[in-house]
């Protein structure tokens, strides 16, 4: 990244700005704006997110927020109410309470004497989900919005529940959110009374995995702040991003085609990264964009921000597989509109172990045949995780292994090149010997020497077959007909390599595995793999040099005092059986210069299973954060054990907060929740 040191305007700074809600909790800014714009009035940019603006997000913020404000606008970081130094509790994700207080937040910004009355809110991921479930709403002063690695879908397109399957990172995230929901606030900024108010945060809390276990279905809790259920409730130009390797890389095309107001989209080869800071890379010039967008929608400046393609997507060229990468082979593509015209849905039929052409699937060419599968829980170990963050590696390993306890369809070699863009889909009739079953279908890239790279996959929870909303369990041994979508992506095939589908009935700890082993058969009639195939031939719909060179401000220092530790072991015993998964995500002890405070993240994740029993899967999160300068320390370590047995999940978690090494706090939980078809 190139730091850039001038920009066209002098900027201020403002650490710990308060503004007060209507029911009298004050959350705390963060403000960079203008040294003007006290005199000549700005738009301003708010993001709204619970990670901590003085320290856990201080370097990153310091990269984009000044540079946006180095161009004329006011830049407003808010922590969420109940986090770093805002005031009240955080229970849980996307509240109404939270809405509420974006609106009352962008209503104080617009009538602050620095601001002209426009603004625009921005953010990834959670900032994202709020900059989006806010612009629904439709406050008055919003004009625009910037999103990356967001989705409009809360219940199938987010962490909890793909294709009715319930995801590990439905425990994973909940792990995160017990961790950073009780952490206290500065005392330095706060004062003393920062004792009472890390008191209440600990009181308040509870494992948000309850609740969300409380849900296995897309009901009204879903529902809400899902702009998928009502496109129409956008009225406000949106700038959309993701990455293929991130678990949101639908939502920028869903919202493409379902949103009509003014919007751009963009996706690259990234993790669940900004486009600055993409990886893996190629990183690009994301901040240029970022100010061009709201030079256009928040000043009004004609300058062609709306030109060009709808989408621009990296189209990723084959590489071998790897659990990361630095760099991902491929160039820029562009789309008109989206669903785009240049993309053309090509049926192959699934014939004996073949994937066949539609020429080829005549019923004088290759019979249909009945295929049978029951995957070990072995399947998954390799899958990576659902959204990648590259840190540790946790992208999808060679795909043999998971292959060899699923059913494989397999194209000839290539003799030509083959370009996907969007998202494939698999059309099975099928049977289960269970009332409740899952399917996983993965596309690989496989190379002549035979090693297979995962391109796409998705999950069927088969009760979900019809609804979301109103699942039915199955009839052991009645045939069924379903459609399994799997996640966007835009992916070369080249001559040489074979196109192979993999099913398979478990993805363990990927996906929490189904009550118990079903046997699914596969009938050949109806099964085919549609695949959104671009021509060769088409142009790229894209200038030479696509995006500049990736730029920010230079973020203040930060001193290492220990080394950070990462780790993804995957381990197997032939004594006893037991597999297990182990993460390790520690960011070592940093001290932030800016302000002093030195900080430690340490967060391990386990997932565990013996053999093929399906109600021996256990998953555990366990956070340790630590908080100290002179004449301060405090820490909060909490543990969230998730198990579960064929009728229901157990939770077993426990809280625990310490100041100068005294546990002043503790509490555990131990309850049950019904699986009720998960």
């Amino acid at each position: 990244m190139r730091y850039v040191e001038q920009l066209p305007y002098e900027i201020e700074e403002e650490n710990h700005v308060t503004i007060t809600m209507a029911d009298g909790v004050r959350l705390s800014a963060r403000i960079w704006r203008p040294v003007s714009s006290g005199r000549e009035p700005v738009p301003a940019v708010v993001e709204c997110i619970p990670y901590r603006k003085n320290d856990l997000t201080s370097t990153r913020d310091a990269i984009h927020h000044p540079y946006i404000a180095g161009h004329g606008y006011a830049c407003v970081r808010v922590d969420l109410r109940g986090t770093g130094e805002s005031e009240g509790v955080l229970l849980d994700e996307y509240l109404e309470q939270e809405q509420r207080d974006a609106e009352e937040v962008l209503a104080w910004v617009a009538a602050q004497p620095w601001c002209d009355g426009n603004t625009g809110m921005t953010g990834i991921s959670w900032g994202a989900f709020a900059a989006l479930q806010t612009a629904a709403r439709r406050p008055e002063s919003l004009k625009a919005i910037v999103i990356a690695s967001f989705t409009d879908d809360r219940y199938a397109d987010d962490m909890h529940y793909l294709g009715g399957a319930m995801l590990s990172d439905n425990l994973a995230e909940a792990g995160t959110m017990f961790a950073y929901a009780t952490c206290p606030p500065d005392p330095e900024v706060v004062g003393e009374r920062w004792r009472d108010m890390w008191r209440e945060r600990l009181e308040a809390a509870r494992p948000w995995v309850l609740e969300w276990l409380r849900h296995p279905h897309r009901d009204a809790y879903w529902q809400h702040a899902s702009l998928s259920e009502d496109y129409t409730r956008l009225k406000c130009p949106v700038l959309a991003s993701s990455g293929w390797a991130d678990g949101y890389s639908n939502a920028v095309t869903r919202l493409l085609a379902g949103a009509d107001v003014p919007r751009k989209g963009l996706i690259g080869p990234w993790s669940h990264k900004l486009p600055h800071l993409g990886e893996p890379g190629p990183a690009i010039g994301y901040l240029q964009e970022v100010v061009r967008w709201w030079d256009h929608w928040l000043k009004g400046i004609d300058n062609g921000a709306m030109d060009g393609p709808m989408l621009r997507a990296w189209m990723q060229e084959s590489v071998p597989p790897s659990t990361s990468y630095e760099e991902r082979p491929g160039r820029w593509v562009g789309e008109p509109s989206w669903p785009s015209p240049h993309v053309e849905e090509v049926v192959h039929p699934l014939r004996g172990s073949a994937i066949v052409t539609a020429e080829e699937a005549e019923p004088a060419a290759v019979p249909g045949r009945t295929r049978t599968v029951r995957s070990p829980l072995s399947v998954g170990q390799f899958a990576g995780k659902w959204a990648s963050y590259n840190a540790p590696p946790d992208l999808p390993y060679d795909q043999r292994e998971e292959d060899g306890g699923s059913l494989v369809y397999e194209s000839e070699p290539l003799t030509e090149r083959v370009e996907i863009l969007g998202s494939p889909s698999v059309d099975l009739e099928v049977a289960a010997s269970a009332p409740v079953a899952q399917v996983t279908a993965r596309i690989s890239d496989v190379a002549p020497d035979g090693r297979a790279t995962r391109v796409t996959y998705g999950v069927l929870n088969l009760t979900h077959r019809e609804s979301d909303e109103h699942p039915r369990p199955l009839e052991p041994g009645r045939r069924y007909r379903a459609r399994i979508t799997l996640n966007g992506v835009a992916q070369v095939f080249p001559p040489g390599h074979r196109i192979r589908l993999s099913l398979s009935t478990s993805y363990w700890p990927l996906v929490w595995p189904a009550p118990e082993p079903a046997l699914l058969t596969v009938h050949g009639e109806g099964a085919a793999l549609t695949l959104p195939v671009r021509p060769t031939d088409e142009p790229d719909g894209m200038p030479q040099t696509a995006f500049g060179e990736p730029e920010g401000c230079r973020p203040p220092p930060v001193t290492r005092l220990t080394e950070p530790e990462q780790a993804w072991n995957v381990s197997r015993s032939l004594v006893d059986y037991r597999s297990a998964l182990d993460i390790v995500k520690d960011r070592g002890l940093q001290r932030y210069e800016e302000n002093g405070i030195e900080v430690g993240l340490r967060a391990c994740e386990k997932y565990t299973s013996v053999a093929d029993d399906f109600s021996s899967p256990s998953g555990r999160s366990a956070w340790t954060m630590t908080f100290s300068r002179p004449g301060w320390d405090v820490r909060v370590e909490t543990s969230t054990v998730l198990t579960a047995d064929a009728e229901e999940f157990r939770v077993d978690a426990t809280l625990d907060g310490y100041e100068d090494g005294r546990r002043v706090f503790s509490r555990t939980w131990n309850e049950t929740v019904p699986r009720n078809l998960a």
